[in-house]
C-alpha cells in the first residue's frame, strides 16, 4: 500500500507553499491553472487524499477532543487539563491526550495521529523545541486542512486561531512593583525558561517595572537560561558573588532552587532577600518557608481554552472572528515577602 502524503510533503517537493498547494486542490480561482494540474496530477501520484475531518466537519462529528501538552510533570499543565476536562464532561466531549515532551517530533507525531477522524479539534500548547525551531508549519496545515486549533499559555503570532494566554508581561511589572514598595532595591531576575515566548514576557516585565521607575537594572544579578541544567551550574555560586535584597524567579524551578541555595548560604527569608516566583506549583507552597507567586489561575485556563474549541465547533458560522482571551493572574503572599509598610 503505498503512504498516504499530506499537504506540507506536496508543498515542499514542488517547491510552493502549503497554502497554494490547498487553493489548488480545491480548485481556487486565485492559483493558475498550469499550478493546479501540477499540484492535483502530483497530489494524485502521491497517493494524497483530504482530511475527512476538513471535508465534512459538520456532518462527522466525533465529540471528541485532542489535547496535546508540553509537559504532563509541570503542574501548570496538569492543573489546565483539569480545566479542560470539566467542561469537556460538562458538555458531552471524550479527550484523547497526547504528551510532546517538549519535542517539535512528538508534537508532529501526535497531530499526524489524531487528524485522521479521531477527534474533531485540537488545543495545545506548544513545545519548547517547536518554538524554538519557529516551525508552525504542521498547525498551519491542520488548520488548512479545516481542523479548529486553540493554542494556550505559549503563543506565536504565525498561527491564526482561537487562543487563551496567561497575563506574563503585566504579572511581572506587578510582582516587581510589590517588591519595591516593600523597599526591595537590589531585585534579581532569574529564569530556567528563557527560551520560551512566557519566559521572554516575564523578563521583558522584570525590565519594564524597573524603567517605570527609572532604575537600572544590574546585569550582574540576572541568570537567563534555557534549561534547569543550564540554570543549576549558573545559580551555583550566585550569591557567593552577589547580594540581591530580593529575587524574582520566573519559572518553579528557578525560585525553589534558589531558596534552597539562599538558605544553605545562611540568609534568613524574607528579612534579608525576599522571594517571589511564578507558578504556584506544589512545590511553592510547602517549601519553608513557603513561596509568594503569581499563580496563573490554571483550571481557568483549561476551562476558557476548551469553550472556546467547542463554541466554534458547534458554531454554523463557518466565519467567526477568532478570539484571543487573557487571564489575569494574581499574586499570593507567602511566607517568602515582607508586608508593605
Amino acid at each position: 500500500m503505498k503512504s498516504k502524503a499530506t499537504l506540507k510533503q506536496i508543498a515542499k517537493e514542488l517547491g510552493v507553499s502549503v497554502s497554494t498547494v490547498s487553493k489548488a486542490l480545491n480548485g481556487s480561482p486565485e492559483i493558475s491553472e498550469s499550478t493546479k494540474q501540477r499540484v492535483q496530477e502530483y497530489a494524485k501520484l502521491k497517493n494524497y487524499k483530504p482530511n475527512v475531518i476538513g471535508l465534512n466537519l459538520k456532518n462527522r462529528s466525533t465529540k471528541t477532543i485532542g489535547v496535546i501538552l508540553p509537559n504532563i510533570l509541570n503542574s501548570f499543565f496538569a492543573k489546565v487539563f483539569s480545566g479542560i476536562e470539566k467542561i469537556a464532561d460538562e458538555r458531552g466531549y471524550k479527550l484523547i491526550t497526547c504528551i510532546s515532551n517538549e519535542s517539535y517530533q512528538k508534537e508532529i507525531n501526535a497531530i499526524e495521529m489524531l487528524s485522521n477522524g479521531t477527534i474533531d479539534g485540537f488545543i495545545i500548547s506548544i513545545s519548547d523545541e517547536t518554538q524554538q525551531l519557529q516551525n508552525f508549519d504542521h498547525l498551519k496545515e491542520m488548520l488548512i486542512e479545516g481542523i479548529p486549533l486553540v493554542l494556550f499559555d505559549r503563543n506565536t503570532e504565525e498561527i491564526n486561531c482561537d487562543k487563551v494566554m496567561v497575563d506574563d508581561f503585566e504579572s511581572a511589572v506587578n510582582a516587581i512593583e510589590y517588591l519595591l514598595k516593600t523597599g526591595s532595591k537590589k531585585i534579581a531576575l532569574l529564569s530556567s525558561i528563557d527560551n520560551l515566548s512566557v519566559g521572554k514576557l516575564r523578563t521583558q516585565g522584570f525590565y519594564q517595572a524597573l524603567k517605570n521607575h527609572n532604575l537600572q537594572s544590574d546585569e550582574n544579578l540576572v541568570i537567563l537560561s534555557n534549561t534547569n541544567e543550564e540554570f543549576n551550574l549558573k545559580i551555583d555560586d550566585f550569591f557567593i558573588k552577589n547580594k540581591p535584597d530580593a529575587i524574582f524567579a520566573i519559572d518553579e524551578h528557578a525560585s525553589v532552587t534558589s531558596m534552597k541555595i539562599i538558605i544553605k548560604n545562611g540568609y534568613k527569608i524574607p528579612d534579608d532577600i525576599q522571594i517571589i516566583g511564578f507558578a504556584d506549583g506544589l512545590w511553592s507552597r510547602r517549601m519553608t518557608p513557603s513561596i509568594s507567586t503569581v499563580s496563573q489561575h490554571a483550571p481557568e485556563v483549561g476551562k476558557v481554552a476548551a469553550t472556546l474549541l467547542i463554541d466554534r465547533l458547534e458554531n454554523k458560522d463557518e466565519n467567526a472572528p477568532f478570539v484571543t482571551k487573557v487571564i489575569k493572574t494574581e499574586l499570593r503572599k507567602r511566607d517568602s515577602t515582607k508586608k508593605i509598610l
